[in-house]
């Protein structure tokens, strides 16, 4: 028994089907792929994140301000 009862007979003949619908090349190409876009991914979240935190600083800076008493 393998994953969830697959074996690992099933597992290879999955395997050897995928290769013969992408071919080897194609399949060499999915890894770096794959990691270029998580990588533009995390960039993207990284600058919205730091743009997000920079808007919210001054936000809470004027609610803070705000909250003091006068005098």
């Amino acid at each position: 028994m393998g994953l969830g009862g697959i074996s690992i007979w099933q597992l290879l003949i999955i395997l050897a089907i995928i290769v013969m619908l992408f071919g080897t090349s194609r399949l060499r190409n999915i890894g770096p792929d794959l990691g270029s876009a998580i990588k533009g991914f995390r960039d993207s979240m990284s600058k919205d994140n730091a743009q997000s935190d920079a808007d919210g600083s001054t936000e809470a800076r004027k609610e803070q301000d705000s909250d003091k008493p006068a005098g």
